[in-house]
C-alpha cells in the first residue's frame, strides 16, 4: 500500500492509495485503486464525548468523493478518529481511461473497504477484532453500499449512520419492478451502453457555492450533471434496492438522516434549495425500517440530498441529533 502523503483538502487531512489490482485487460494506466483519506489531529480529549474510542468510516454517494471537512471535524468533536474513503473509479481514486464510477456488483466493493479497514487497523477476523469499535456512514449509494455491507459482515461494526441513504428506486418498488426486466437485457447486451441523462444539474445548483450554495470542489470529480449511466451499474443497484426491500435483520443500531420533503420536478424552484431533489424522502424512511430492528428515522425541515451539506442551522441541527443518538447507540 502507499504512505501517507497531503490531501487535496490540505491540513489536517491526509491520504493513502489502495492498490486493488489491474482492471480487465491489464492496461497498466487503469490500474484499479481505493482512497483513503484520513483527519489527523491529536485526540479530543474529552471524557463525556460519545464516540471515544470509536473509529468512523465514511464512504460517498454516486457521481461524488469526499470533501466534508466540516463532518470530519464533528466526528473529531466526538472524540472519534475519521477516515473517508473514495471507492475505486471515483474522486482521488479515478485514473485515466477508466469508467467513472462504473460497477457491475456493489459487493465488489468489499476489497476497497477491507483495505481502508487494514489501513485503519480492523480486520474482519472476529477473533483478532480491534479494541476500537466501528462506526459506518454513508451518503445516498454509500449508504445503500454500507447497508449491504454491514449485512454481509455482522459484528464488525457497531453503528450505521446513513444521510440520505439510496434505499429504493425513485418511483418505488412498483417502478423497480417495471424497469428492472428492460435494464437486465440492456446490461447484458451493452453493459457499459450510456443511458439517458436524468441529472438537470439542481443539486448542484442547490450545493455549489457557485451558484446558490455553499461548498467549492472538484468539478471533475463531482461534475454538475452527474457521471454518465450505464446498465450494469444500474442493474447492480436495482439488485440492492430487492434485498433492502426483503429486509436486512440488521441488528447493530442504525440512525437514518433524511429531509422533511422531496422536490423531484423537470423545473428549477427555490424549494429546492431547502429539500431532498434527488430520491423521494417518503419512500426511503420507509425503507429504512426494514434494514433491522434498532432503525431511528430523523426528518429536517431544509435539508437538502446531502443533509451534511444544508443551511448551518439545519446541518447544525443534524450534528445535534446524531450526537445525542451516539450517546446511547454507543453505549
Amino acid at each position: 500500500m502507499g504512505e501517507w502523503v497531503p490531501d487535496v483538502l490540505g491540513r489536517p487531512f491526509e491520504q493513502r492509495t489502495l492498490p486493488l489490482g489491474a482492471e480487465a485487460g491489464g492496461v497498466s494506466h487503469r490500474e484499479l485503486v481505493a482512497t483513503v483519506v484520513r483527519y489527523r489531529r491529536p485526540p479530543r480529549i474529552a471524557p463525556a464525548a460519545p464516540a471515544r474510542g470509536v473509529d468512523v468510516l465514511y464512504v460517498h454517494g454516486w457521481s461524488d468523493y469526499f470533501f466534508q471537512t466540516e463532518l470530519a471535524e464533528f466526528w473529531w468533536r466526538q472524540g472519534a478518529r475519521f477516515f473517508a474513503l473514495d471507492l475505486r473509479r471515483y474522486g482521488r481514486s479515478l485514473r485515466e481511461g477508466q469508467t467513472p464510477g462504473y460497477i457491475t456488483d456493489l459487493e465488489t466493493y468489499d476489497q476497497d473497504i477491507a483495505a481502508a479497514l487494514a489501513v485503519m487497523g480492523h480486520t474482519l477476523d472476529p477473533s483478532d477484532r480491534s479494541r476500537r469499535q466501528l462506526v459506518l456512514m454513508g451518503h445516498s449509494t454509500g449508504g445503500l453500499t454500507l447497508s449491504l455491507w454491514a449485512a454481509r459482515h455482522r459484528g464488525a461494526a457497531s453503528a450505521l449512520v446513513l444521510n440520505s441513504p439510496w434505499l429504493e428506486f425513485q418511483t418505488g418498488s412498483w417502478g423497480r419492478d417495471m424497469i428492472q426486466p428492460l435494464i437486465e437485457l440492456h446490461a447484458k447486451v451493452s453493459p457499459r451502453g450510456r443511458m439517458p441523462v436524468v441529472d438537470l444539474g439542481f443539486y448542484a445548483r442547490s450545493v455549489s457555492a457557485a451558484e446558490q450554495g455553499e461548498w467549492t470542489y472538484n468539478l471533475d470529480w463531482r461534475p454538475e450533471r452527474g457521471f454518465a449511466l450505464h446498465p450494469a451499474w444500474l442493474r447492480a443497484v436495482l439488485a440492492g434496492h430487492g434485498r433492502v426491500a426483503n429486509g436486512l435483520q440488521l441488528e447493530l443500531p442504525v440512525i437514518t438522516m433524511l429531509s422533511a420533503r422531496s422536490t423531484i420536478s423537470p423545473t428549477w424552484s427555490d424549494g429546492m434549495l431547502r429539500s431532498d431533489v434527488v430520491l423521494d424522502v417518503n419512500e426511503i424512511a420507509e425503507r429504512a425500517t426494514r434494514l433491522g430492528s434498532a432503525v431511528t428515522v430523523r426528518r429536517f425541515d431544509g435539508a437538502l440530498h446531502d443533509v451534511v451539506l444544508s443551511q448551518k442551522s439545519v446541518r447544525e441541527d443534524a450534528y445535534t441529533a446524531l450526537a445525542h443518538w451516539l450517546g446511547y447507540a454507543l453505549r
